[in-house]
Parts: structure tokens; sequence; C-alpha cells
């Protein structure tokens, strides 16, 4: 991924791309036609990873790990411990539905992560969220989140108090009777709505008035905003089965959108991912991975999508020491590269664990893991390594980098936009909204509506909660 901040010498068109022969092989934009049916889903159009490199001052200096632990801005001290106190991943995205059965996509069991707001960390490390001035090239390096603000994750979306499905049911279909469309009672109901609530409705909708809610916004709406309000009436792990499926049908594979799902989700929801595609589709996703990627990149994705990551939360710190060392070892320290050992650690440590890993490794060969995999590594399978990372580092700046580089540049990846912001609404949108302001000096709300317009804007907003 690229990180902002990153020297303008020269590059393409783009700010924050790597420099000319640097690209690891990613298609370009747009280059895939989208399936038909169901709006299409991201793809092409993610920003290239520069090989080695996070941002401040031109990427971590070689020598030296992550910055101090007092503030980002100060130069790394080489060989220091870098102290980045623990996000828990893993725990705390909760268990998503346990039931299987997603027929035309029903009521799932309701949407609560974790019991309550799932126990990922605020992001921060700046007292009241403020950013300080003085990052260098004004941009703040990748966080990692401070301990003392462990004490969960929010999403922005509530499930309403005093719900009643059939009053919503019947002011959807009034909104939609008749000439003309009323976008803003359908804005109003489905921005306020927990997805819970909403696969309510649908069922009200249906009892109702014997037709089918999403048949009806279809004819109805259209482009983003058709998309945005499907996505929003699926349920979790259909739409994590859903975009999946969708990234591998057709001519091309959008390598991203596998990468942002199987890399990033708990056990429990890879496993519910798994069972859903089978149910919902009749095949078996680790099957279509096989035929869609190739070489260690299929392999890092066969790993993630067994759903079986430690997810034990202590940290082993003696394991921490022999890992990072074994990484040296099978990279950096050797010609060539040891692709089969990044796999297993990185596909089966925890993420505190790996958290640890990493600042082992700073410590023990002066070089900062992120960056050696760039080095080591190139194409899909380095962005996969460096999203596992990044996740054991903060999950939330990951989320909040995809979502400015949807943004950035000439044109809007919309369905990238789309599926971070309905997938992380109930989970963690209030963290990556923060993190989004400290990475990048600016809103997640002023970006949005700078780069769409209408009542897709609005709905995208209502979401945010601008």
């Amino acid at each position: 991924m690229s990180y902002p901040g990153y020297p303008p010498t020269g590059y393409p068109p783009f700010p924050g791309y790597p420099p000319a022969g640097q690209e690891s092989s990613f298609p370009a934009p747009g280059q895939y036609p989208y399936p038909s049916g169901f709006p299409p889903v991201g793809g092409g159009a993610y920003p290239p990873v520069p090989s080695g490199g996070y941002p401040g001052a031109g990427g971590y200096p070689a020598s030296g790990g992550y910055p101090a632990p007092g503030g980002y801005p100060g130069a790394p001290q080489p060989g220091g411990a870098p102290s980045y106190p623990g996000v828990p991943p893993g725990q705390g995205y909760g268990a998503p539905p346990s039931s299987a059965s997603f027929s035309g996509y029903p009521q799932p069991p309701s949407q609560t992560y974790g019991g309550g707001p799932a126990q990922v960390p605020l992001p921060g490390g700046f007292p009241g969220g403020q950013i300080p001035s003085q990052y260098p090239g004004g941009q703040a390096p990748y966080p990692s989140q401070p301990a003392a603000m462990t004490q969960g994750t929010q999403g922005t979306i509530r499930p309403a108090a005093n719900f009643d499905a059939m009053r919503d049911a019947e002011i959807l279909r009034k909104a939609m009777k008749g000439f003309g469309t009323d976008e803003q009672a359908i804005v109003d109901i489905v921005a306020s709505r927990s997805n819970d609530q909403r696969q309510k409705i649908k069922a009200a909708f249906k009892t109702m008035y014997g037709k089918d809610l999403i048949k009806d916004l279809k004819s109805e709406l259209s482009g983003n905003m058709e998309e945005l309000i499907l996505s929003l009436f699926m349920p979790p792990t259909y739409y994590d089965a859903w975009s999946l499926r969708n990234a591998m049908q057709g001519a091309g594979t959008q390598e991203r959108v596998l990468i942002e799902i199987l890399c990033t989700r708990t056990n429990q929801e890879i496993r519910d991912i798994v069972r859903c595609y089978q149910s919902e589709f009749g095949r078996d996703l680790e099957k279509d991975i096989r035929s869609d990627t190739s070489g260690h990149f299929e392999r890092l994705l066969v790993s993630m999508c067994q759903g079986n990551r430690d997810e034990n939360q202590s940290v082993n710190h003696q394991m921490a020491q022999e890992d990072a060392q074994r990484l040296y070892q099978a990279g950096e320290g050797r010609l060539g590269t040891d692709e089969s050992c990044f796999n297993m650690i990185l596909a089966t440590r925890s993420f505190p664990q790996l958290k640890a890993t990493m600042e082992a490794y700073s410590r023990m060969s002066n070089r900062d893991l992120l960056s050696s995999v760039g080095r080591e590594f190139s194409g899909y399978v380095e962005s996969g390594l460096k999203t596992i990372l990044q996740c054991a580092l903060n999950r939330p700046a990951f989320f909040a980098e995809r979502l400015y580089y949807s943004m950035k540049g000439a044109g809007t990846d919309d369905s990238t936009l789309v599926r971070i912001v309905v997938s992380r609404s109930e989970i963690d949108l209030v963290q990556i909204k923060q993190m989004f302001t400290q990475m990048y000096q600016k809103t997640l709300g002023t970006m949005i509506a700078s780069d769409t317009s209408g009542d897709y804007r609005k709905l995208l907003l209502a979401i945010v909660g601008q």
C-alpha cells in the first residue's frame, strides 16, 4: 500500500505511487469488465504498493524499526525497542451470526459484535484526537494504537430505539409508489437502522405487500446509490461472500478484494463466509481461489480461508524472538527468499503475537518487517502479507488507508468506498474515522463529500455520521 508522505521525486501522475519500474504488477484500473447482475464490487483501481515503505519522511529508515513511542514525528531510534502498545485484533470483532442459512438472504441472527462494542482499541495517541502539526511532509506515518486506549471499537450505526419494522416498510413503500422516488425517505430509514433491523424491514415488507423489497429498490435506483442500498440490505456474512464471488466472476480477478476480506477478518467471520459461499452460490471458496490465483499468493489465500489463526490474546515473547530470527533468515539474511516461512508465521500467529514479532524483528535487525516484506516480495503476495502485518499493528488504520486511496487522484473507486463503509459501519468505523483524520489531516466526511454527489453522497455521509 503506498503511504502518505512519500517523497515527490518524479513519480507518475498520482502522488504517492511507487517510482517507475517498481510498481508491483497490479492490473490497471478499470481493466476488468464487471459481471452483470449485481452492481460491481471494487477492484482494479487500487493504488500500487511502493516497495518498502511507510510514511513519514520518505518511509521508515532502514536502520531502526518504528518511531519512538513519544509521538510519530521524531526520527526513529536505531535499534531501540519500538514500544507499540497493543491492538487486540481478532478478539472483539466478535462472532458474526452462527447460522448458515442465508437463502435469498433472510434475517441473520442479530449482529452484535462480541456482545457489545468490539474490543479493538481507539486509535489516537494524541490527546482528544488532535493531530500535531509537526508531521514531516504534513502526513502522519502508519500509526500504531496506544495501549491506554484499548477500550473497544464502535460502529457509527447503532440499532434504532422504538424500532417498528412494519412502519418502516410502509414508509419505504410510499417512497417508491407512484411517480418518482422519495430518496430522502429511503436514506433516513436505511442509514439509521442496524443491519439486523434492515433484515426485519425486508421480511415485514414481503409479509405486508407480497413483494420483494430488494427488487423494488433495484427498479427505483441505479448506479452507485443502488449498489450502496443493496449492500446495506445484505447480511454482513452474505455481503462478504458475495463480494468474494463477484471479485472472481467474469474475466480477471479483483485480487485486492480477496486480500481485503480474507486477510482482515476473524476466524469466526471467515468460517461463516466459507459456509455462506457454499450455501448461497453452491461453490467451494477454496476451489474458486485456487482456480483464480496462483503461486505464493494462492497459498497465502488458501491459508487464510481455513479460519485457523491462533486467537489467543497473550503474547509469547520467546516465540516472537524466534519467529523474528526465522523471518530474518528466510528473507534479508539470505540470497533469495524462503516464502513458505513467511506464509507459515503470518498465517498462524495471533495478531498480538505478530505485533510482538515485528517489534523483535526491528530490535534484532534494525529493519522494519513491513519494508523487509516489500523488498523480499512483490505483487499481490506482498500486498497480502503487508495487510496481515498492518492489521496486527492497527486494523482501523489499514481501512482508513484503503478509503483514502479509493478517493485519491482522478476518479473514485466507488466499490471499495461502499464495501468498506458498509462492512465496517457496525464494527469499527468510529476508529477508522479517527485514524483517517490523524493520517491525512482531513476528515473522512470531507473527502467523501468532495468525491461523491447527490443521494449517494447523502447516504454515505449519513452512515459515516457527518
